[in-house]
């Protein structure tokens, strides 16, 4: 488990560098969402590929970005360093945003992002959790304010990228994405200092034979834990990630978006979300805290449980709206989509910083941004998991392919907890 800490004054009561981290990861986050608001659009109308195809590569895509944090996570774990990771990461991304301007280059302009979120996405995580000794209460709450960032700039980016792409040409939108994680990575390198030391670099000043400790059997049964929790993981982002996918085809084709003469783009419903998580983390950890205080408040693993449960009742909101739009032809609502996307958005608190929080919690410290990868890793399965359910968009009715998005997301929050007093002894925490 991690357990370095900063010096120095504190802002809000939480370290300087919390605050550096916080908008790094806002604008590396308004780059990869900005991006993702307009990707399906981009390959449906500008390349002209085919919904299923569109589908796939978006799967494929959103899939390969968690699947690249694992192996960086051992790079920076063993050789380099979170610190060089996150700048290595951020150069590549930016590069890769800016070759997506150009048709001919799109396959590399992707492999670039995946290369460098590999770099990225781990490593900046896990210095949220270097910043807080063990035992430190304030821990959970740096991840929730953390979070806040991550949504900060997943709720401006398809306001700013999405309009630009859909109103002005698709490679405005990939610039000022572009620029957003430019701006990301210098405030990043500015803030070095305020962060803690690189695991790397204390086992080269300090324990050289830290690498060569063997794992403990309570460390073993705890990375089984996690490794369970990442396998029920994958349906939850799965079905999640059907926000950037079939629901932004339902966003522009089945949806209502006339609101006194004016059409709103599609791609703004992809603000709804970060900005429902703004609204909502703060009541939500309040809640939290005033269920702690009468002693009733759920474990980390029962809050995932609800998580998943709540998502799957989302989808069952679309059900009336499928219905509606298949039985006479009109255009739905947009309250029936902005109604699933609350409900899916108190899953996603309940779950995903959730998440975050508990590996650095029970990972070893020698090890904690390889960990942080194989969390991220359910991700990758659940987004390429979320491209191949897509292919299902047109080949069933919408009211059925939602009732299968409700079902593997409830059963995922029921499975989560007919498992939990394993898992907690496996953990060795009841707080877990």
């Amino acid at each position: 488990m991690t357990t370095a800490v900063t010096t120095g004054k504190e802002w809000f009561g939480h370290p300087r560098g919390l605050f550096f981290l916080f908008f790094t990861e806002m604008w590396e986050r308004f780059s990869y969402y900005g991006m993702r608001a307009i990707l399906v659009y981009y390959m449906t109308k500008e390349l002209l590929f085919s919904q299923e195809w569109s589908s796939q590569v978006y799967g494929l895509y959103t899939g390969l970005v968690y699947l690249t944090p694992f192996f960086g996570g051992i790079i920076a774990d063993r050789y380099i360093g979170q610190k060089k990771s996150v700048t290595i990461g951020g150069i590549l991304m930016a590069i890769g945003l800016f070759l997506l301007m150009a048709k001919s280059l799109f396959y590399v302009g992707l492999f670039f992002l995946i290369l460098g979120n590999g770099a990225f996405k781990p490593n900046i995580s896990t210095q949220v959790g270097s910043l807080y000794p063990d035992g430190d209460s304030r821990r959970d709450g740096a991840f929730s304010i953390f979070y806040m960032g991550i949504n900060l700039g997943a709720f401006f980016s398809p306001l700013i990228c999405g309009t630009l792409g859909e109103v002005y040409g698709w490679h405005w939108g990939f610039f000022s994405a572009g620029i957003g994680m430019l701006l990301g990575l210098l405030l990043y390198m500015y803030g070095q200092k305020h962060l803690a030391q690189d695991n790397v670099s204390k086992k080269r000043a300090n324990d050289e034979a830290a690498e060569k400790i063997a794992m403990s059997i309570p460390e073993k049964r705890r990375i089984m834990a996690l490794g369970v929790l990442c396998f029920l993981n994958i349906l939850f982002w799965a079905n999640y990630e059907q926000q950037g996918n079939t629901l932004a085809l339902w966003a522009d084709t089945n949806t209502d978006r006339i609101m006194f003469g004016w059409e709103m783009p599609a791609s703004w419903f992809q603000s709804f979300n970060p900005a429902m998580i703004f609204i909502f983390t703060p009541i939500i950890t309040w809640f939290w805290s005033l269920q702690a205080k009468r002693g009733k408040e759920l474990s980390s693993v029962a809050k995932m449980s609800v998580g998943c449960i709540l998502l799957g009742l989302s989808f069952l909101i679309m059900i009336p709206a499928a219905r509606s739009y298949g039985a006479d032809g009109q255009l739905a609502s947009p309250l029936w989509l902005t109604s699933l996307i609350f409900v899916a958005t108190i899953g996603e608190l309940y779950l995903s910083p959730v998440g975050l929080s508990l590996v650095t919690k029970l990972a070893p410290k020698r090890m904690v941004s390889m960990l942080m990868g194989m969390w991220f890793l359910s991700s990758f399965f659940g987004n390429y998991l979320s491209g191949f359910i897509g292919t299902f968009w047109e080949k069933m009715s919408k009211e059925q392919f939602f009732i299968m998005l409700a079902i593997l997301s409830i059963s995922a929050g029921i499975a989560m907890l007919l498992i939990m007093k394993p898992l907690k002894r496996a953990m060795q925490t009841e707080d877990c």
